[in-house]
């Protein structure tokens, strides 16, 4: 625990004193005892040497500012479900789940929708523990449902919600859940015959291989999913996996590979300038997100004209995307160290660690600091 207390702090760019302060900002705003900041001192300092154990308020406060789960920060056993006892609970789960409505699933699908935008405004690391139990109700109805009629339903709900877990889970560094929550997604999304849910947990699931330095395997992740999804997954989709695939070719240096993947992105990209796909709401891709997207993976390739799409795409990004926002800003700073422009490159990088700082996303504070390094 001593250590897994102090990385968690140290992959926010947090020193002892910040994370006080933000213990204390977030008490003050969920009305929540806690000790004086001198007291506050001494606990974290003895919280990081483990000579003091962690108690509530302060492991439900630290789970929402790291963006961790019991498991990772405390070492503890993950969460099991209860044991059914005897036949006539199993009898009541079973008929709980069987009579699971429409209306109830629909209600699921805007829990997430729910927890989907507070992520995008304000990022990932605050939604830990809501969407642990979002997940745990899902796979619990799934669990004591019966036939596939009961069972599809919930099983899609819980392909979408499992794969937006997963890439928040990426979003504060938990590279090993977010894996295991797109494992559960995939299979959630075969129960229920959804081939876009499976195709699209594929393809960010390729992104947990990229950022590990496995992006020749991530490459072939997507074209699986491509191959997986085939006719069946919506355009919109489609176009999201032709530029995943571009990015990732980017980042393994195939110039040709990727500047071809991205004519076939916007190939496929449907002209309609919807944000989003009605049957397909995780993914959002417009040509404004297409132009950043392409200016992104020009960047990753070296070249000048990245900066180009990059500011056209910024004047164009809606102000409420925070987390793809501070991605925008890191983009545009590579693009400028290209060019050799390291005091723009530097104002770039300023804005987008305020933006990463603000959305506590562990994963754009690590692309933020190697792109440090080069100023």
């Amino acid at each position: 625990m001593t250590e897994r207390i102090r990385r968690a702090r140290q992959a926010k760019g947090w020193s002892q004193s910040r994370l006080i302060y933000e213990i204390e900002q977030y008490a003050r705003h969920k009305l929540l005892p806690v000790a004086a900041t001198s007291s506050l001192r001494t606990y974290v300092s003895e919280w990081e040497n483990g000579r003091r154990s962690i108690g509530e308020p302060y492991r439900s406060i630290l789970r929402s500012l790291f963006g961790m789960t019991d498991q990772e920060l405390y070492e503890q056993t993950a969460q099991t479900f209860p044991e059914v006892d005897g036949y006539d609970e199993l009898v009541a789960r079973i008929d709980a789940a069987h009579v699971i409505s429409r209306s109830v699933v629909e209600t699921f699908d805007r829990q997430t929708e729910l927890l989907r935008t507070i992520d995008r405004q304000m990022g990932a690391a605050q939604l830990t523990d809501q969407m642990s139990a979002h997940l745990d109700t899902l796979n619990e109805a799934l669990t004591f449902a019966v036939l596939p009629d009961s069972r599809r339903p919930v099983a899609e709900a819980l392909a979408g919600a499992s794969t937006l877990a997963a890439w928040q889970a990426l979003d504060v560094g938990a590279a090993d859940r977010a894996w295991r929550h797109y494992e559960l997604a995939k299979t959630a999304a075969r129960e229920a015959e959804q081939p876009k849910y499976l195709a699209h947990a594929m393809g960010e699931q390729a992104y947990v291989l990229a950022d590990a330095g496995k992006t020749s395997v991530a490459v072939q992740l997507v074209e699986e999913a491509l191959r997986v999804g085939g006719r069946a997954i919506p355009a919109r989709l489609t176009a999201w996996l032709w530029a995943a695939k571009a990015e990732l070719h980017a980042q393994n240096g195939d110039e040709v590979d990727c500047r071809d993947a991205l004519d076939s992105a916007a190939r496929h990209l449907p002209a309609d300038n919807a944000l989003r796909d009605p049957s397909m709401p995780s993914i959002f891709l417009t040509e404004a997100h297409m132009t950043r997207w392409r200016g992104n993976a020009l960047a990753l390739l070296g070249d000048e004209g990245a900066v180009t799409d990059l500011y056209s795409a910024l004047e164009g990004m809606d102000p409420s995307f925070s987390r793809a926002q501070s991605g925008l800003h890191a983009d545009l700073a590579q693009a400028h160290l290209i060019r050799g422009e390291h005091s723009e490159a530097a104002e770039q990088l300023r804005a987008a660690r305020l933006l990463a700082n603000r959305t506590g996303s562990v994963r754009h504070r690590r692309r933020i600091e190697r792109l440090t390094m080069r100023l």
